[in-house]
């Protein structure tokens, strides 16, 4: 079985969020809404969640891939790294920081052509989940 890229595993993460969100919600909100009454920073706290998932829906809606020339050229290159990289690991291993953070960029890169497929079902997802969240506080 292929490895799933980037997007394919932010799809499968906020597939089973939302899932976990919609089947417990109504146990969630009262407890939150009795924490929120000790602790006033978990309002803030779901703020946040929220203000993050709202950027990365921005940039997943923003992504779009389909003009660029070569890019599934670029993702086959990019997806021979990870072994070059795991190679380097054991060569290298003070290297360690450079090698993840190369290991990072390879695997957006990587999940560039999938993206267009899974960019509706993410962007659905994430409004899904944000909807969700800012509920728990009502």
């Amino acid at each position: 079985m292929a490895e799933q890229n980037l997007f394919e595993e932010l799809k499968a993460v906020l597939a089973d969020l939302k899932t976990f969100l919609e089947d417990n919600a109504d146990d969630i909100r009262p407890a939150i809404q009795a924490i929120a009454s000790l602790i006033p920073q978990v309002n803030e706290l779901i703020d946040l969640l929220v203000d993050l998932l709202e950027k990365l829906k921005k940039e997943v809606d923003n992504l779009d891939v389909s003009g660029i020339p070569g890019v599934a050229q670029v993702a086959e290159f990019t997806g021979k790294i990870p072994a070059l990289l795991d190679a380097a690991k054991k060569l290298l291993p003070d290297e360690t920081a450079s090698i993840e953070a190369i290991a990072d960029v390879t695997d957006v890169v990587t999940g560039l052509p999938s993206i267009e497929e899974v960019k509706t079902e993410l962007s659905n997802l994430l409004q899904a989940i944000i909807d969700l969240i800012n509920s728990l506080k009502s």
